[in-house]
């Protein structure tokens, strides 16, 4: 029996957002239903930094993420499989997604943290590496060899060890081994990269197949191929038919992750791109993508789901949303503002402090002052999300749009 028949992972397209490429729809896993569109929060560590994994759920959080690699090395993959998998071992009763280590390939290999503020109009040099940064990743065409950043120790990722690494994680959706590039790279290196990650998920797809059926009396585990291709069409576009029409015995990937180096002002056109070529009855993943505009840009033009973790790091320096813009809470006019941080909000932070005590936390050097921000600035953007996909339903995303993002950005036009 193939690994795709013992499956309880499906994804169902409801609603078509009029003249584009958005949808809503219904992902099953194995630990209940995700709506899409849905953000979905990072906890890397197995915990959203600062905040109750029940908190999470009462802010309307339907999954979380969890990083494979920072979780391989502490505590390791066996001691979480032996915890009953990420959920049981964070308490987090509903569905879990584990990412491949593939990014962190290229912040070790040549420290970028972020790689959607780059812009293509920049150097293009292989070997780039960014300042006052050391290589602590080295590809090769059978896998990734890197240095530990927390003892120096040496490691090797291949897809078969990453994959084996997120099946002893247990999340409900995990996303194959591949290189994500920069846009400093060059095209030819962007095409060597892009076969590598296309030979590289077939064999995450045969280890895929060879666990689930020796684990199978766990919950099935889905697996997401990432596209890769950077800023040029038609790389994308081969990346998106090359994993989609990938079949080894019978195993296919159950859904896709839209990653790599992407262009900010591109962003909505490369996402279309991938978007076209892909499946209807698969859910799209986009990977890193959590402004409120990208947002927008990312449900109009065709993914379901988004992961990032710029709400919660933000909220730890005192910056967090409100309907006017992003704010930081330290700035004397919050010293006496004894209403919330945003007066339409309503998240617990909201509903039961001040900007004024917030304002004190953070001057304090208190650690409530993160677990407060951090539960708003998550509310915030899954509520966004919410917001998007009830006005998909209701025919008003376009309205949504205009009005949301005139007002949010506003003060910088």
């Amino acid at each position: 029996m193939s690994a795709q028949s013992q499956n309880s992972f499906s994804y169902t397209q409801k609603i078509q957002l009029d003249g584009a490429l958005g949808r809503t729809g219904e992902i099953t896993t194995p630990h209940g239903t995700i709506q899409t569109p849905a953000f979905i929060p990072v906890g890397t560590k197995a915990t959203v930094k600062a905040v109750l994994p029940e908190t999470m759920g009462e802010l309307g959080a339907q999954a979380l993420l969890a990083n494979a690699y920072h979780l391989y090395l502490q505590p390791g993959p066996e001691i979480v499989d032996e915890a009953g998998g990420l959920g049981k071992f964070m308490n987090w009763s509903g569905p879990t997604f584990t990412d491949s280590g593939g990014f962190q390939v290229l912040s070790l290999g040549v420290g970028f943290k972020k790689v959607i503020a780059m812009n293509e109009d920049t150097f293009r040099d292989d070997q780039v590496i960014a300042d006052g940064k050391d290589r602590l990743a080295h590809v090769d065409d059978d896998g990734v060899t890197f240095k530990s950043h927390l003892d120096g120790s040496m490691h090797r990722f291949t897809p078969e060890v990453s994959i084996g690494i997120q099946h002893q994680l247990g999340a409900d959706i995990m996303f194959a081994f591949d290189e994500c590039t920069t846009l400093h790279n060059t095209r030819g290196y962007q095409q060597k990269s892009l076969e590598r990650t296309r030979l590289w998920a077939k064999r995450c797809l045969v280890e895929h197949g060879r666990l689930t059926e020796l684990r199978s009396d766990k919950p099935y585990q889905a697996l997401f191929g990432v596209l890769q291709g950077a800023q040029y069409e038609d790389l994308r576009r081969k990346a998106a038919k090359d994993l989609s029409g990938l079949n080894e015995d019978g195993i296919t990937f159950d859904g896709f992750g839209l990653g790599g180096a992407l262009d900010k002002e591109k962003l909505g056109t490369i996402v279309s791109w991938l978007c076209e070529e892909l499946p209807d009855n698969k859910p799209r993943h986009l990977l890193g993508i959590g402004e409120p505009d990208d947002l927008f840009v990312g449900v109009e033009n065709g993914a379901d789901t988004f992961d990032c973790v710029a709400p919660s790091r933000q909220a730890r320096t005192s910056a967090v949303f409100t309907q006017d813009g992003r704010v930081n809470l330290t700035n004397s006019k919050y010293q006496r503002q004894f209403s919330p941080i945003d007066e339409s909000c309503d998240c617990y932070t909201c509903t039961h402090y001040t900007a004024a005590y917030l304002n004190h936390l953070f001057k304090a050097k208190e650690m409530l002052a993160s677990t407060l921000a951090t539960i708003h600035n998550e509310r915030f953007i899954v509520r966004l999300v919410d917001q998007m996909r009830d006005a998909i339903t209701t025919g008003e995303f376009y309205n949504l749009k205009t009005e949301f993002l005139g007002r949010f950005y506003s003060a910088k036009i």
